[in-house]
């Protein structure tokens, strides 16, 4: 199952990325020769008007073969029996060539708009509750001695209000080995509604404190200056939002919106982790140990498939965003880089020289095999390491 899911994966992302191609040259014109599903060799194929239509051997992505894509000595060699004249993609204006190889990274970005868009349309648009809610309480954590629990509301912290995140990490913070007053709001099990007296510790366990007021908890704890990684001087995952419905007719703009938001913050995520990539390979020779390749990815579907078809789909947008960046790098081979010699010609009124152009492209493709490489021995050392 696993392995069908990551070749229905691959082969969504790579072909919503050449039908961007496909559709924007056949909009500009340019003669498209073949549009294949999956990659060759060929198993069927149908000419409608002048473009064959083929199912390859291969189920991983797809390709579009357009007339002139290579330069004038493709045209010169091609047996093409239709009127074909102006209609090579060497010929077009600058814009539209443009236009063709920016489509194809168009197409990834509004796949993975639509796929978080379907996300928040059927879990809810998050929504500012102003309220503070305890999501998650780490063991042996301050919050666990002072007997907090999940959807316990922290109303305020020394008296003081707080209803955002950032205030409550704040605060936390700057009162680190103090002992700090938080008035909790309890809606289960919650003996300060009936007028009872509500045991709570302090951090070190060395003085009882116990309390009510106007039917909230007040609890008595001392933050950590120096926490375990992840768990925060109290040992709480807190959260002031909440997945809300709206109306119909609201949800699909809402949705989309959201899932524009998401699909923008997974791009910065993405471009960070290419940076310190960059960075480590210069600097240290290596792939830093978090990036993940082909084997990686294989591991990351099963454990998306694991959870249902809504974890699936929200796996496919962050790879389509993924994959938007990726071929919009200034590297050889990639559509970035064809927009480098897009800009060469633009400037220099001049096309470029098709044998250096050739030349640059296969050092491109091998520095990225190269890097796929490497990528891969990274995935391989992970899993003998577990």
């Amino acid at each position: 199952m696993t392995l069908i899911v990551f070749i229905l994966i691959l082969s969504i992302l790579v072909f919503v990325h050449e039908l961007g191609h496909f559709l924007a040259a056949k909009r500009a014109g340019i003669l498209v020769e073949e549009f294949g599903f999956g990659l060759p060799p060929r198993l069927w194929g149908k000419k409608v008007g002048e473009t064959i239509y083929s199912i390859n051997a291969l189920p991983i992505g797809g390709f579009v073969k357009l007339y002139g894509e290579n330069g004038e000595s493709e045209v010169a060699s091609s047996k093409q029996l239709v009127a074909s004249e102006g209609r090579a993609y060497f010929e077009k204006p600058i814009w539209q060539r443009l236009g063709v190889l920016l489509a194809g990274v168009t197409m990834n970005l509004f796949l993975a708009v639509v796929a978080f868009s379907v996300l928040y349309y059927v879990y809810g648009i998050p929504t500012k509750t102003g309220k503070i809610r305890i999501v998650g309480i780490a063991p042996a954590s301050p919050a666990q001695i002072a007997q907090l629990k999940p959807d316990d509301v922290v109303v305020a912290i020394d008296g003081q209000k707080v209803s955002q995140t950032e205030e409550f990490v704040r605060l936390t913070k700057e009162k680190a080995e103090k002992t700090v007053q938080l008035e909790i709001q309890r809606e289960k099990d919650n003996p300060c509604q009936e007028n009872q007296q509500v045991l709570a510790g302090t951090a070190t366990e060395t003085e009882k404190k116990f309390s009510c007021q106007d039917g909230n908890l007040i609890v008595w704890l001392i933050p950590r200056k120096n926490p375990p990684e992840g768990e925060g001087p109290l040992g709480v995952m807190i959260a002031d939002t909440e997945m809300k419905k709206y109306p119909w007719y609201q949800m699909p703009y809402l949705g989309a919106r959201e899932g524009f938001k998401e699909s923008l913050s997974w791009g910065g995520m993405i471009l960070g982790a290419l940076k310190n990539t960059f960075v480590s390979l210069v600097a240290k020779g290596q792939v830093p140990k978090d990036i993940a390749g082909p084997i990686g990815i294989f591991q990351i579907t099963g454990e998306a498939a694991k959870n249902g078809a809504l974890a699936v789909l929200q796996f496919l947008g962050i790879l389509s965003v993924n994959l938007a960046i990726i071929n919009i790098l200034p590297l050889p081979a990639l559509d970035g880089g064809r927009l480098i010699f897009l800009g060469y010609e633009a400037v220099t009124r001049k096309k470029p020289n098709p044998k250096v152009e050739s030349w640059v492209n296969t050092a491109g493709m091998a520095f990225l095999l190269a890097l796929m490489v490497l990528i891969t021995i990274n995935d391989i050392l992970r899993l003998v390491r577990r």
